[in-house]
């Protein structure tokens, strides 16, 4: 095949960036590992569609005027986002948050890419790192071999933690004369089902979590930290008895209209599907064995009869130390002609990854028709999450981190209350943005 790009990795970042590339009327081979005919996949995905979502179905909030992640939505609809596109297409309801119906989600994203004349999809494993332009959108399961390649090439160690994925619980086998529909503060329809803890029930729950038989890890993991933004549930409950409740277990903003009070605690699970039928435990990520995971989460009013879709997992994930490797432009400083976008830049979050494989893209189709492209300004969140990737974090210390206000630069002036301080770190995000868009437009709009 003939290409004037190559991407290695079909999830949401290399989905992302080879359809920016495409649109930029440049011919693009995606290379995906899951579906050749060796049989290759990774311990986390269910399939081999593009852009499978495996953790949860949500892209955080979508509110572009009081949060982060929001406002890196609206940045990324403003430059044509396939990913945001398919996820407005295929959202469900999540109160003020953007959820998909993640089967539905993937599969427009792979139809889109296949229909595209401009980019082939080739089921290959790639074990090396190529010489011709690339891109690694390979994600935080990249292949052994692979990954040895890279760590060849950098001359340091990957750096890893754990990220565990949430059970999926069947609409059907919920208790609702127990739960009750509602989001969180009213915000949003009644999006949520809710299942209320009093005190003695959270009390016990907490140590059958503690007590609970979990994964057992391989020598060579031991030592692999979690990410804080996914944390296991039992996890969270071993550093406190009261950290869920004020966790994923919190029960305030939610009244429950058969006392008209708020639940000493609460499980909160959101639709997953766009028929309704499968909802998923939000934030209730686990490494305990399946059998417990049934028998616990069993224990929790309205779930008593669960029956589960999915059980959750765990699985370790590996990313680069882009601080110290990657240039301001995503490439790798040894090997200029690789650029590297997604979770293995130790960005966190489905969002965070498709935004850097758009960006990564746009760096190259400057780059491939002799230009240079301008990075978005620190004050917006497209360039603040960038910044972080490419020199705005310590290499020694580096974690993954989604997207969030503490990326940007201190806002200047008087000071002012924290609700009116989002406010004003979006306006001047929105106001940053556009005029960069305005500057660079000659080679940030597509062909």
């Amino acid at each position: 095949m003939s290409f004037d790009i190559h991407i290695i990795g079909g999830g949401l970042a290399g989905s992302e960036a080879a359809w920016q590339l495409a649109e930029a009327g440049l011919r693009v081979r995606l290379s995906e590992m899951r579906g050749n005919a060796a049989g290759d996949t990774t311990p986390a995905h269910d399939g081999d569609r593009l852009a499978e979502m495996v953790c949860s179905n949500s892209f955080r909030s979508d509110d572009a005027e009081n949060n982060a992640v929001g406002l890196l939505h609206r940045e990324m609809r403003d430059l044509d986002s396939l990913v945001m596109a398919k996820a407005d297409e295929h959202r469900v309801p999540a109160g003020s948050a953007l959820a998909v119906d993640r089967e539905g989600f993937a599969a427009a994203v792979t139809a889109a890419i296949e229909a595209n004349p401009n980019i082939t999809v080739i089921r290959e494993r790639i074990d090396s790192l190529p010489d011709h332009p690339t891109i690694i959108a390979t994600g935080p399961l990249t292949g052994s071999a692979l990954a040895q390649a890279i760590a060849a090439e950098t001359g340091a160690d990957a750096l890893a933690f754990f990220d565990a994925i949430a059970p999926i619980v069947h609409r059907d086998s919920i208790d609702m004369d127990v739960c009750w529909m509602a989001a969180r503060w009213d915000k949003g329809g009644k999006d949520y089902i809710n299942c209320p803890l009093d005190r003695d029930q959270y009390a016990a729950f907490v140590a059958a979590l503690n007590e609970g038989e979990k994964t057992e890890f391989k020598e060579w993991e031991k030592d692999t930290p979690y990410f804080e933004g996914c944390m296991p549930v039992e996890v969270m409950a071993e550093r406190g008895p009261e950290t869920l409740r004020y966790g994923p277990m919190k029960g305030v903003g939610l009244d429950n209209p058969r006392t008209g009070r708020w639940p000493y605690a609460c499980v909160q699970l959101r639709q997953d599907n766009a028929l309704g039928t499968l909802w998923n435990m939000v934030g209730f990520q686990t490494k305990l064995r399946h059998a417990e995971q049934v028998r616990i989460f069993r224990t929790i009013p309205g779930l008593e009869k669960a029956e589960f879709a999915r059980l959750g997992g765990i699985h370790r994930n590996s990313f680069i130390r882009s601080p110290e490797l990657l240039d301001p432009a995503l490439r790798l400083k040894s090997k200029p002609n690789i650029r590297f976008a997604g979770q293995i830049t130790g960005c966190e979050g489905y969002v965070e990854s498709a935004a850097i494989g758009l960006i990564a893209a746009r760096f190259a189709v400057a780059e491939a028709h002799g230009e240079t492209l301008t990075p978005p300004p620190a004050e917006t969140a497209l360039g603040a999450l960038l910044g972080h990737i490419t020199g705005g974090a310590a290499a020694e210390t580096y974690q993954p981190m989604n997207v969030n206000f503490g990326l940007m630069p201190p806002l200047t002036g008087p000071k002012s209350k924290k609700a009116d301080r989002k406010k004003l770190y979006t306006a001047r995000a929105r106001d940053a943005f556009a005029a960069w868009r305005e500057s660079v437009a000659r080679v940030v709009e597509p062909a």
